[in-house]
């Protein structure tokens, strides 16, 4: 039974810019409609949305029915929720706020099998396509993408070296908590933030690894593929929504003066 990777795949091809979109609603029905609707890839947000193992399950069959790949953004880069994901079928996983090289090591360590790392074993998991994919055991790490997401001018600093990581197979910008950390909350258009975010574009191509970011628009995320991005997400089911129902409201309605822009979300 295959088990291979395709968001792994697209990477190392270097032949395309897979764009995606952010899963915030939790909703099967949601995550399958949105990978019908041409994304490459959708990230399901168990850091910021309140999705246990049960459900990543329930959302993975979703995706799963799609042309879309699922990448999932954990809670905290911890090697229990690591395990847990991956024995779901999660294959590329971001682990967020990564520091050091150190924090690198640990999060590509927990997502590989020894002699590679320390994954723990277990023969009967989604994952394994419940024991009858044969060949899983042999195959698992080499399937395994780790992108580990930066978030601080500290961790944009220490680029090169986190990077260098072996098992560290992307890196990922956070603008909103990146802008949150250089005192520009909710400003990811700040210009100290732009120069920054195209600063770590730039280090990581030197570094010769790929880098993805988000941004809440197209107009945004057209920037930032300019700067050189190699993946990139745009705003969020959530955030697609909720604009989309202001709009059409407020053409019925009419805006009030006082009407909140819909929100892009924190990344």
């Amino acid at each position: 039974m295959d088990i291979t990777n395709r968001f792994k795949s697209w990477m190392e091809s270097g032949t395309t810019t897979p764009l995606g979109t952010w899963l915030m609603s939790g909703a099967p029905a949601t995550a399958e409609a949105m990978g019908y609707c041409g994304f490459d890839f959708l990230v399901v947000d168990m850091e910021h949305v309140p999705i246990e193992i049960a459900d990543l399950a329930q959302l993975l069959r979703a995706i799963g029915c799609t042309p879309a790949e699922p990448v999932v953004r954990l809670a905290w880069n911890d090697r229990v929720l690591i395990k847990r994901a991956m024995d779901a079928g999660a294959q590329t996983l971001m682990l967020p706020f990564v520091q050091t090289a150190e924090e690198a090591r640990e999060a590509s360590a927990s997502m590989r099998y020894p002699p590679d790392g320390a994954r723990g074993v277990a023969a009967v998991h989604r994952a394994s396509r419940f024991g009858r994919a044969s060949d899983y055991f042999r195959r698992a790490n080499g399937q395994a993408y780790t992108i580990v997401q930066l978030e601080t001018p500290e961790a944009i600093e220490r680029m090169p070296e986190i990077a260098a990581v072996d098992g560290v197979n992307a890196l990922f910008v956070g603008p909103g908590d990146l802008s949150a950390a250089m005192g520009h909350i909710g400003d990811i258009g700040h210009a100290e933030v732009q120069a920054l975010i195209a600063k770590a574009a730039k280090d990581c191509a030197a570094a010769g690894k790929p880098i993805g970011i988000v941004g809440p628009n197209p107009e945004m995320v057209r920037r930032f593929l300019g700067y050189g991005y190699s993946f990139a997400a745009m705003a969020s089911d959530m955030a697609m929504m909720i604009g989309r129902g202001s709009e059409w409201l407020s053409q019925v309605k009419g805006a009030p003066e006082d009407a909140p822009v819909a929100p892009a979300a924190a990344y």
